[in-house]
């Protein structure tokens, strides 16, 4: 199901500058109890990105609502794509002197991930493929996103539920499609992302409520080494919520703890992403 512009449709322009270059961002928004989760979180993002990129501002109220009203219409649990471009263009890169943007709204079903990747935790490789630094679109969620293709395609090959990112210096990012927390001795460690990686929603809701439990995260540089001295390590994403990493493949080993499950606890409780508790118990409070 697929909306462009607020009418039902699957044809794109060819002259898209968003298929073209790349030159547009995009959301992925967890569906729940046919909800759309932190999606106020969402947009207050894809208005921050577009603002950095120089695009014209989406309009947030017109896409929350656009948002709701297709959640509305499918699965309990599922995934719906934001895509905010920088709409029709010539064929070279300078971008119309009055862009006019165009928005893409999908809806998708869950992913199907085993029940284990919760509770027992994920087995995680690390990837060949390094993330470049351009402190320009750090933390931006564009369009472009080749190194994920190609570490997806890495770790899929090395049977791995995610593979960790690496920076040109050797510094761990994130996942490819996740962000990385880790707790050492008490402290909760995640990496700045103020060179590479995506500054991720579901990041910012963990930062923000250990904050209101008076737990400070620190973002600071995370080696290897760091990261496997450390007691915990979990991933997070919009869609997935918290997935404990039992194990990077060759470089250490991880039990499941106690702040990854109470953060598990805390987005079950919320209903805020599509995990086994909230699949199994659609439509409770």
């Amino acid at each position: 199901m697929r909306w462009i512009d607020g009418v039902a449709s699957d044809h794109l322009p060819a002259d898209d500058r968003g298929l073209q270059f790349g030159d547009g961002l995009f959301e992925t928004v967890a569906v729940v109890d046919h909800k759309p989760r932190l999606v106020e979180r969402h947009l207050a993002r894809l208005h921050r990105d577009a603002e950095a990129m120089g695009l014209p501002a989406p309009d947030s109220l017109l896409i929350g609502d656009e948002a709701r009203a297709l959640a509305a219409q499918g699965a309990g649990c599922g995934v719906l794509k934001i895509i905010w471009t920088a709409g029709s263009g010539g064929r070279g890169y300078a971008r119309p002197a009055t862009p006019q943007p165009r928005r893409l709204l999908s809806l998708h079903p869950a992913p199907t991930h085993s029940v284990c990747h919760w509770q027992d935790g994920v087995s995680a490789t690390l990837c060949h493929t390094r993330l470049g630094q351009q402190p320009a679109l750090a933390g931006i969620k564009h369009l472009n996103r080749l190194e994920q293709v190609l570490a997806r395609c890495e770790w899929a090959a090395a049977g791995a539920q995610e593979g960790i990112m690496l920076d040109q210096k050797g510094l761990v990012v994130e996942g490819s499609m996740s962000n990385l927390f880790a707790v050492r001795d008490g402290a909760v460690i995640t990496p700045p992302l103020n060179a590479a990686g995506i500054a991720g929603v579901m990041r910012e809701a963990i930062i923000i409520r250990l904050a209101e439990l008076g737990q400070a995260v620190v973002q600071e540089p995370l080696s290897l080494e760091g990261l496997a001295s450390s007691d915990e390590v979990f991933l997070c994403n919009s869609v997935n919520g918290v997935w404990p990493v039992r194990e990077l493949q060759g470089h250490g080993r991880w039990a499941v703890g106690p702040l990854t499950r109470s953060l598990q606890d805390w987005i079950d409780h919320h209903r805020l992403a599509c995990t086994p508790a909230t699949r199994t118990t659609e439509g409770q409070p």
